[in-house]
């Protein structure tokens, strides 16, 4: 099995090492995985991807949209997998996806509830006037998630603003303009924000504004709180549809895209204490 996963960070390395456990669990031996890391860089995803279509490997793990993009370019026939990828039908330009992407495609999504997390926003800062959107313009999911947590936050009130950087070069730049600019930021399940929290905490925790972030990894590094999936159990929830895959227990084509089962409520006691934000009691505390 090719692993091509787009850049390190917590959320993306715990699906990687949910789908190993998963799939180790009910074949052993039998599967050995070549894993690679394009390091945030979308080219280098492709790079990964002739790799693998080269060594003719049985199925191929995509993690994040990029990887997901650079593999259904790459082949038509080996199995790919996609996970930690938040709209297929954004991600692979789908015109009129239904749920099940078809031919050599299926995946898991992380796609979390974005009203709830407009709500969530909404019930720790029902005062708050202006809302950033701090996202990487290169990523088509995270225009996607901003889109719509904009429209929510702007139903219950909020003035909300777009701050898009294009990769981490211009991140503290944009990153300061939303702290100048808003009473609190919102970040998407975004990989390049990910993977560059303490940049954007270093900017906005001094200037005191809270972050409510799209997933558990970026509320760790800089957020307040967030709603966030378990990313292990997502990859565990890949390896077993790779599991179908491999032993003809499934067709791909038919297999629709999984979602994950369950919502968390969490929040970043450091920075909470830090900012002066308490929190209600249903919230858990990230661990440290």
């Amino acid at each position: 099995i090719g692993i091509c996963q787009l850049v390190q960070h917590e959320a993306l390395d715990a699906a990687t090492q949910g789908f190993k456990d998963a799939i180790t669990e009910e074949l052993g031996d039998k599967v050995t995985f070549d894993e690679q890391n394009a390091q945030g860089d979308s080219n280098t995803c492709s790079t990964i991807i002739t790799d693998f279509v080269s060594k003719n490997v049985d199925l191929i793990l995509a993690n994040a949209t990029p990887a997901l993009q650079a593999a259904s370019a790459g082949t038509s026939d080996i199995p790919i997998l996609g996970t930690a990828v938040t709209e297929y039908g954004v991600a692979l330009d789908l015109d009129d996806f239904d749920g099940t992407v078809g031919g050599n495609i299926s995946g898991t999504s992380d796609l979390a509830p974005l009203e709830d997390q407009a709500a969530m926003l909404n019930e720790l800062f029902p005062d708050a006037k202006n809302v950033g959107l701090l996202y990487c313009s290169a990523e088509a999911n995270s225009q996607y998630q901003v889109d719509t947590v904009k429209a929510e936050l702007e139903k219950l009130g909020y003035t909300c603003e777009y701050y898009a950087f294009s990769d981490s070069n211009d991140l503290a730049t944009i990153a300061t303009n939303a702290a100048n600019g808003c009473d609190v930021i919102y970040i998407p399940t975004d990989n390049t924000a990910a993977a560059n929290t303490e940049i954007i905490n270093n900017i906005c925790q001094p200037a005191g504004v809270p972050i409510i972030a799209g997933e558990e990894g970026i509320c760790s590094g800089c957020g307040v709180a967030t709603l966030s999936i378990s990313y292990y159990d997502l990859g565990v929830a890949t390896g077993k549809m790779a599991v179908k895959v491999l032993t003809g227990e499934a067709d791909i084509s038919e297999m629709p895209i999984e979602y994950a089962p369950q919502f968390t409520k969490k929040y970043n006691k450091t920075i909470c204490k830090a900012l002066g934000i308490t929190v209600p009691d249903d919230y858990i505390a990230i661990e440290e």
